[in-house]
C-alpha cells in the first residue's frame, strides 16, 4: 500500500478518535470552494474586472448581509427543503428558527453540517457577496440593503417582544 495513502488513513483514525468524521468529505469540499473563488478570479482577469475598494458602509452592508442570510439558509423553516436531504428536524432554536442535525455519512453528513450552521455559511455567502461587488456592484449593493432592512427589522421584532415582555411583568 502507497505510504502516502496509509500515512492519511492513520491521520484520519487518530483525529477522528472513533468519531465518524467525513474528512476527505469535507476536503472535497474544500475544494469545490477553492475551484469556484479560482474560477471566479479567472473570469473576473479575463473580463477585466477589479474589485472595487470597500470603505466602512461597503464592509458593513457585507456583514450584515452576510449573517441574515446565512441564518436564513441555515435555520429557516421555509428553507428548510433546501436542507432536507442532509439534515434531519431536531426541534426549535429560537423565534422562527430551526435546530437540525446532519444526517448521512460522506459528502451527505458534511454538506448536511455546512447547510445547518451559519458560521460554516458565512464564508460562502461572504465570498458570493465579495463576487457580486466584481461583476454587480449597484445590484449587489442594492440586495445587501434590502437583506440588511429584513435583518434591522429582525433585530427590532425582537427588542419590540422583549419590551412587551418587561411591559408586561
Amino acid at each position: 500500500m502507497n505510504t502516502v495513502t496509509d500515512a492519511a488513513r492513520q491521520e484520519r483514525r487518530e483525529y477522528s478518535q472513533g468519531e465518524d468524521r467525513p474528512l476527505g468529505s469535507y476536503a472535497a469540499t474544500l475544494a469545490v470552494y477553492g475551484l469556484t473563488v479560482g474560477g471566479g478570479a479567472l473570469v473576473a482577469r479575463l473580463t477585466g474586472r477589479r474589485p472595487p475598494d470597500l470603505g466602512l458602509r461597503d464592509v458593513t452592508l457585507m456583514a450584515i448581509t452576510t449573517h441574515r442570510i446565512a441564518r436564513t439558509l441555515a435555520k429557516d423553516p421555509v428553507t428548510s427543503p433546501i436542507r432536507a436531504p442532509f439534515t434531519r428536524y431536531a426541534g426549535v432554536s429560537g423565534p422562527a428558527e430551526l435546530k437540525e442535525e446532519a444526517r448521512g455519512t460522506g459528502v451527505r453528513h458534511a454538506v448536511g453540517e455546512l447547510i445547518s450552521c451559519p458560521f460554516c455559511l458565512a464564508q460562502w455567502v461572504a465570498t458570493a457577496y465579495a463576487a457580486g461587488m466584481i461583476f454587480a456592484p449597484q445590484t449587489t449593493r442594492f440586495a445587501g440593503a434590502t437583506v440588511t432592512a429584513v435583518a434591522a427589522a429582525d433585530w427590532l421584532q425582537l427588542a419590540y417582544a422583549k419590551l412587551q415582555q418587561s411591559a408586561e411583568g
